[in-house]
């Protein structure tokens, strides 16, 4: 097995005016090509540790224990310049709801192209290259026009193509999608989830999500988390055909009764 690419060890997060604890006690590690899935009901902490791992925690919170590795790094160890420049180049970060991700003010292709001239070598005109291209293998169509349009101007799924394209626009080695299809109709869900397990392919990555089929669907293992801690973890399939903790099966069966758990078909649907 090939060294992880992000190492979390006994990870807790705590509120620091109160200290109460918001996550105890997270342990996992995460090789590349692997896709983790993280669920749990709302409120049990799985943006919090996304948010940690991609240092962009709330300020009224903090990591109490335990550390965060990545391709070695102790990422507590760097600066808070050095650790910002991660995102963008070392890691990505797939929003919920893109909308308000970006800049409404801002033409699409703006942000794109200072994201890759900030992070490599390049001119304008390079960039802008590069991020046409990108887009483009996002299944976007016309993808000079795209660039030149805000963000209301573009339907649900083609933001969250472009939030995709933009997550990996440097190639990180560190891909986190944050409930990546909550706000999307079932046929645009199938193409944004095909966009994903493509680039998990070549990355480590992290699905977010509250929706067990989802998480069938893309990822090998999940962890259940429930007020903060982890209840259970296994393999994708295994764990939701047979899972061993009562809070787990919970899930399941909640998720059963509305038909969620059945693994998404792998097309790329439109």
């Amino acid at each position: 097995m090939s060294d992880p690419v992000l190492a979390v060890e006994h990870l807790s997060i705590a509120a620091r005016a109160s200290g109460a604890a918001i996550l105890r006690d997270v342990s996992f590690s995460l090789e590349r090509g692997r896709v983790l899935g993280i669920v749990g009901e709302s409120g049990s902490g799985k943006s919090t540790l996304a948010m940690a791992i991609a240092g962009l925690l709330a300020p009224g919170l903090a990591v109490s224990e335990g550390s965060i590795t990545l391709e070695g790094q102790d990422l507590a160890a760097l600066s808070p310049r050095d650790r910002r420049r991660l995102n963008g180049s070392a890691i990505g970060y797939v929003f919920q709801d893109p909308l308000a991700a970006f800049n409404p003010v801002r033409p699409i292709g703006s942000l794109l192209i200072e994201t890759l001239m900030r992070h490599r070598r390049i001119g304008r005109s390079e960039a802008r290259e590069i991020a046409a291209a990108r887009l483009a293998q996002m299944q976007l169509p016309d993808p000079e026009g795209i660039l030149a349009r805000y963000p209301h101007e573009l339907s649900g799924g083609q933001r969250q193509r472009v939030m995709i394209a933009l997550a990996v626009l440097n190639d990180p080695g560190l891909l986190i999608a944050d409930e990546p299809t909550t706000a999307l109709d079932a046929t645009v869900q199938l193409g944004i989830l095909a966009l994903l397990r493509r680039e998990a392919a070549t990355r480590a990555s992290i699905l977010i999500t509250h929706d067990l089929g989802v998480a069938v669907s893309l990822c090998d293992e999940i962890i259940v988390l429930r007020e903060g801690a982890v209840v259970e973890r296994g393999g994708a399939r295994a764990l939701v055909a047979d899972p061993r903790e009562d809070y787990t099966r919970m899930l399941v069966d909640a998720a059963a009764s509305f038909g969620l758990t059945r693994p998404a078909p792998t097309s790329e649907g439109p």
